[in-house]
């Protein structure tokens, strides 16, 4: 399954790297490229073990805001 999630205040190099983090700590996940001048994740994942729901709550727990 592929999923576009868009995140507004995605601005740092930091915050690219805790994005990446909460993303791909979570089992299923098979990539992930973020895009900062889009501010756009692009996921690639098992939906079997995962759904772009709990991706977009991974994201929100680290503190970012997904539209």
């Amino acid at each position: 399954m592929r999923s576009v999630i868009k995140v507004i205040n995605m601005n740092t190099s930091e915050d690219i790297s805790n994005i990446n983090s909460a993303i791909s700590n979570n089992q299923g996940v098979i990539a992930c490229r973020i895009n900062s001048q889009t501010k756009e994740i692009e996921i690639i994942y098992d939906d079997y073990f995962i759904t772009v729901d709990n991706l977009i709550e991974s994201v929100e727990e680290a503190g970012y805001a997904v539209i």
